[in-house]
């Protein structure tokens, strides 16, 4: 097992990583019970994310970089990104769109210095959406008719912040998975892992989000599965888990089928909520060389005035063939060093969030811009990232008894 390194990372790195996770929970959704203006929101995720790249630069002012594959694409992204939003066809929105995920991956580049193979950055990703479900969780006690609106079908939304049932759904995966794993690599205890894995999962069912449940499902299986010839935890754990699921397939089958459908009739299901009409418009319409190889530029993620909820579309549609081959080279590079590395706990979570992103693709936009979804995959990267090598002793005192502190591989 790795150790863990959360007792290295100065504070300010956990409130950097709140803030990002801030930033992308986005200014559209349902109707809150105090009604907030759009652009007091933007005005309220931008400065967040401005503060946490002030933060992230004033407790790394060295600029003691970690280089890696994921960030040097996420880079390279910005390229097609500002050359298609330089046209202004998506407008002037495209230009500040570059411009946040610009101080998005330059601060990403900043705490890459603590990016260590560690689970540091798990346990501030499950700290921070476990406060944001909090707040869903407080806006279904305060107003359950605001938190589950017919407008949404009575799917869970946000009632105190604008969240979105799939939003909510995947922050409840997302966090779930990975406290699992941190019960069975045993860097948690299952009593507060409980307070963690129950709660979210009561609001995953109420957001009936299908997509979020199969990411859930399939990604702790592969997670599970490359432990398995390790970890007796995590073949108990595995057993367990089959049988209880043969026993709910069999006795509620009905009453899955039923919350899986939605109450939706089998043309909508099959075409995925609508999803595939405006796939299929968005494949349809005539685009220009550059427009195919390079975008549009980076926009809200919709064509004809409705959502793209793909997020290989989404990129090819703003940012181009380009745009799709880099994410997935950054899906396919860290997928690779993950089968890679051996057997263990970080490479587990890595294995999960991977996973759980590839799934989540391609009924969800997000990949090619500062998203819930890059921060799940920064923080596999950051699982990924080899330990700094020790120092060798100081050559001038070699009788020294004393061990010299490592150093960290860094890139200046």
């Amino acid at each position: 097992m790795d150790r863990d390194r959360t007792t290295t990372t100065p504070k300010t790195v956990g409130i950097v990583w709140g803030l990002l996770v801030l930033n992308t929970l986005g200014s559209a959704g349902a109707k809150t019970i105090v009604p907030l203006p759009r652009s007091l929101i933007q005005m309220v995720t931008m400065g967040a994310l401005v503060a946490a790249f002030a933060l992230a630069l004033a407790v790394n002012l060295r600029l003691r970089l970690r280089a890696g594959a994921f960030l040097f694409l996420l880079t390279l992204l910005l390229v097609p990104s500002v050359i298609s939003s330089a046209h202004l066809e998506s407008g002037f929105g495209a230009l500040f769109r570059c411009a946040r995920l610009a101080l998005f991956v330059g601060t990403l580049w900043l705490l890459s210095r603590w990016w260590d193979g560690g689970t540091t950055f798990v346990r501030h990703h499950i700290r921070m959406y476990f406060a944001v479900l909090g707040s869903v969780a407080a806006g279904l006690v305060i107003s359950p008719g605001a938190a589950l609106p017919e407008l949404y079908g009575g799917r869970l939304v946000g009632a105190l912040w604008p969240l979105t049932p799939p939003q909510i759904g995947q922050y409840a995966a997302v966090i779930t998975g990975l406290t699992v794993l941190l019960v069975l690599g045993r860097r948690t205890d299952r009593a507060g892992a409980a307070l963690v894995i129950v709660p979210s999962l009561v609001l995953l069912a109420l957001t009936h989000t299908r997509t979020a449940t199969l990411g859930l499902l399939i990604g702790l299986a592969l997670a599970i599965g490359s432990l398995v010839l390790t970890s007796a935890a995590a073949r108990r754990f595995f057993t367990w888990a089959v049988l209880c699921a043969g026993v709910a397939a069999v006795g509620f089958a009905s009453a899955l089928q039923a919350w899986f459908l939605r109450g939706q009739s089998q043309e909508h299901f099959t075409s995925l909520t609508g999803r595939a009409k405006v796939w299929d418009a968005l494949l349809a319409a005539p685009r220009t060389t550059t427009e195919q190889v390079l975008g549009v530029g980076l926009g809200d993620k919709s064509f004809g005035g409705l959502p793209i909820d793909n997020s290989w579309l989404a990129v090819y549609h703003e940012q181009g063939l380009t745009g799709v081959a880099l994410v997935a080279a950054i899906i396919i590079v860290l997928g690779g060093v993950a089968l890679l590395r051996p057997p263990s706990l970080s490479r587990a979570c890595a294995i999960f969030l991977i996973s759980y992103c590839a799934i989540a693709s391609y009924t969800e936009a997000g990949l090619g811009d500062a998203s819930p979804y890059l921060l799940h995959l920064a923080v596999a990267a950051s699982l990924l990232a080899a330990p700094a090598p020790a120092a060798p002793l100081d050559a001038r005192s070699p009788s020294t008894t004393h061990p010299v502190p490592a150093r960290r591989s860094e890139v200046t």
